[in-house]
């Protein structure tokens, strides 16, 4: 390589390296800095033509951040035992793998409060402020910040929870109701285009946010409420004659003692909404002075229920009565 050359890459790092190294050979030091210019101009060309994208990481006080108005998870339903799979895993790694997307709700230094709104990543921020609040002080909140409208806020914690077994269906549900009357104007087809997902997809999540009040407090968390129970219930809700039979149920479940598992509390509620069979009446009642006679069919044969004073005048009177009907009909 030419002296010019050397000149140039010196020049363009200067500065760059750690001048406590110890002195290298000039064809060394020219090598090593023309690999670091190389390096440095790839990145600055994939970053120019899109081919690469540069995100700012900070590591803050999880009290500076609060969670965003729209969150879909009930954020005061988490516990440590329900994150007891995150909590392990910061503990065994020793920080916050993935940061949680958040928006600046103030800059730096600039008035009071939270400086950051959480858009996705609730159970990391209960994670870390536990872990932080029980012996391991060393924990920091990882965020990501990003600029986002309310809709792209919704659609990504969407994504980010959709196939997340730890954020119930009721949760979910509650989200769209409130996203496709706050950001598509009620179009539901507009909502599940933009969601990407079928509309009897987003269809069934909605009817299940309508679950009337009283079956939802018959459950002892909403994280127990699934979207099949909806669709099992409504029928049964939809019927004025069976609706107050299965809400008499659903406040009668809410004031017991101790909760029911959800599987239970859909039983009940669904064999308080069943039908009646109606009631088999004797096939023939036989009136008498004496006593009324009754006979009633019984598989193939019958049988004959009387009172036990009756005499066998009235008895025989009875079953003459009875064989007579028989012919007739």
């Amino acid at each position: 390589m030419s002296k010019k050359h050397n000149d140039i890459f010196d020049d363009v790092l200067k500065g760059l390296d750690d001048g406590d190294a110890p002195a290298e050979a000039p064809e060394e030091a020219a090598g090593r800095a023309q690999t670091r210019f190389l390096k440095r101009s790839t990145a600055m060309s994939e970053q120019v033509t899109g081919g690469r994208q540069e995100k700012v990481l900070r590591l803050v006080d999880p009290a500076s951040c609060v969670m965003w108005a729209g969150h879909n998870r009930a954020y005061d339903l988490l516990t440590p035992e329900n994150c007891a799979d995150l909590i392990e895993g910061m503990k065994a790694q020793g920080q916050q793998e993935f940061p949680a997307i958040v928006r600046r709700l103030r800059s730096a230094g600039q008035g009071t409060g939270p400086e950051f709104e959480v858009i996705c990543g609730a159970r990391r921020h209960f994670a870390v402020s536990w872990l932080r609040a029980n012996t391991y002080p060393q924990f920091r909140y990882l965020i990501e910040e990003r600029e986002l409208t309310d809709e792209e806020a919704f659609r990504l914690a969407d994504i980010e929870n959709r196939d997340r077994e730890d954020i119930s269906d009721y949760e979910r549900a509650r989200d769209y109701a409130r996203a496709v009357e706050a950001y598509y104007g009620g179009r539901q087809n507009l909502m599940a285009e933009r969601l990407q997902v079928s509309p009897g997809f987003l269809s069934r999540f909605l009817q299940l946010a309508r679950l009337e009040p009283e079956i939802v407090a018959a459950f002892g968390s909403i994280r127990d409420i699934k979207e099949v129970h909806a669709r099992q219930l409504r029928p049964l809700l939809a019927d004025p004659a069976l609706r107050q039979a299965v809400l008499a149920e659903a406040r009668a479940i809410a004031q017991e003692e101790g909760a029911l598992p959800g599987p239970s509390v859909l039983s009940r509620l669904r064999a308080a909404g069943k039908p009646a069979a109606p009631r088999k009446s004797a096939d023939t009642v036989i009136p008498h002075r004496e006593g009324d006679v009754r006979i009633k069919k019984t598989g193939k044969g019958f049988a004959m229920e009387f009172p036990g004073h009756l005499s066998d005048a009235a008895l025989r009177a009875a079953l003459e009565s009875f064989l007579k009907l028989r012919r007739s009909r």
